[in-house]
């Protein structure tokens, strides 16, 4: 049985996040203690609301800290919806507080959707990257989605290195957006996984089964 953190830093309700883990069969522990986190299988970092609040409610625990750690070690990270935004550079949301940059894993800001209707709220088709496992036996699904800000630019060579670009999978609102990456042990989703039904459980299935 797989040992999964989710790392509980105060965003929001995550009780969900941690059913769909146990549907799976998982073994889950809600928590930030550092070495939890460091001796877990697998490190979900959730996140739901203002990109810059949840930077701030992961500096409080270490959270930079101890991705990068796991990230060193090629331990498997995934993000979720703002728990995925905050692993790039920054981004254009407004907050009452400035200079709360994110992680930086990734390059690129955050921005907001330029779309008829925002927030992008209910269920998208997401186009799959060839070869992709996190989405394999679920290509072209629909997965579903709650979000105002999306990464909308290309990665780059990715934290993987020897060049390799990250895979990444794309829906659209009003335009195409990054809907999913896999960078070699770091993985995210901007869906909701957990609100996704069959396919959301078949997803976090894939992301167990890789480590």
């Amino acid at each position: 049985m797989k040992q999964v953190v989710v790392l509980d830093y105060g965003s929001g309700n995550i009780r969900s996040v941690v059913r769909m883990l146990e549907r799976v069969g998982a073994q889950v522990e809600l928590t930030a203690d550092p070495e939890s986190v460091r001796r877990a299988d697998g490190l979900y970092v959730p996140g739901v609301g203002n990109f810059h609040a949840c930077v701030a409610g992961l500096r409080q625990v270490g959270g930079p800290d101890l991705i990068a750690e796991r990230l060193a070690a090629r331990l498997p990270v995934l993000g979720v919806c703002v728990g995925f935004q905050v692993l790039f550079e920054g981004s254009t949301e407004h907050y009452a507080t400035d200079g709360l940059d994110g992680i930086g894993v990734w390059p690129g800001t955050i921005t907001r959707l330029e779309a008829p209707v925002v927030p992008h709220m209910g269920w998208s088709q997401v186009r799959t990257a060839s070869g992709s496992a996190l989405f394999r036996g679920i290509e072209d699904e629909w997965f579903y989605f709650v979000h105002s800000y999306a990464a909308s630019q290309p990665l780059g060579s990715g934290i993987s290195g020897a060049g390799h670009a990250p895979l990444v999978s794309t829906a659209e609102h009003g335009e195409v957006f990054v809907a999913a990456v896999e960078d070699g042990a770091l993985w995210g989703t901007q869906f909701h996984p957990e609100k996704s039904g069959d396919a959301g459980a078949a997803l976090i299935e894939n992301w167990l089964a890789s480590f």
